[in-house]
């Protein structure tokens, strides 16, 4: 790829193995109450921020859905298993920061999870210091798929949206970066892609590692 200055990645399911973690919590909760289809709805929530999840969720069960006793139960769940450290990153993901940061390349990150909680995450793998810029869901009115966390990531990064490379693994982050000018590459994680993703995507890779020989 000529004349790409800047990569912005996307955090949940690109740099942490975490949407699997985020699910798995969520199953337990459905399980325990008895509502059913969650994973169905966990993935369409994949790559929005919390107040377009809650939507979805409240779309999907009903308004009296008590959403958001459920979202602090499972969320609980979710630290206590992996916080301080303990979140997995997916493969490769070191390694493909280091050779962007000896590439000379700008790298931020546009991610729908609110930024207290990405910068602790990524504090504690020990990341955060590769990023220049970190722009979150609670920095944006609106979520993924529009496009406005990458052209924010963008001016951040003083870089024309054309200029940036976006690596996603959900629909709804490849939808933003799409509309958003950017080159999107896709490396799949819970739903494998489909004909609007081979389209609006300019790469489908396995994974990390593969991102190196392209860039």
């Amino acid at each position: 790829m000529k004349n790409i200055k800047a990569i912005v990645f996307d955090m949940d399911g690109v740099i942490f193995d975490s949407e699997r973690c985020i699910i798995e919590c969520w199953e337990k909760v459905a399980e325990k109450y008895g509502f059913t289809g969650i994973k169905e709805v966990c993935y369409e929530c994949t790559g929005t921020n919390a107040a377009t999840t809650r939507q979805i969720m409240l779309d999907h069960y009903g308004e009296d859905f008590p959403y958001e006793e459920y979202r602090q139960e499972s969320s609980g769940m979710f630290h206590k298993m992996y916080d301080g450290g303990k979140l997995p990153t997916k493969p490769g993901i070191k390694e493909l920061l280091e050779h962007l940061k000896s590439k000379g390349y700008k790298i931020g990150l546009a991610s729908s999870t609110r930024r207290e909680n990405v910068v602790m995450e990524l504090r504690d793998a020990g990341l955060i210091d590769y990023f220049e810029h970190l722009i979150c869901g609670d920095m944006v009115e609106r979520s993924k798929p529009d496009p406005d966390i990458y052209l924010k990531a963008c001016k951040a990064l003083d870089v024309e949206p054309a200029e940036a490379v976006a690596i996603e693994d959900s629909f709804n982050g490849i939808r933003s970066a799409y509309a958003g000018g950017l080159h999107p590459i896709m490396v799949p994680d819970q739903i494998p892609p489909d004909s609007e993703m081979s389209e609006k995507a300019e790469r489908i890779e396995k994974s990390l590692f593969d991102l190196m020989e392209i860039l």
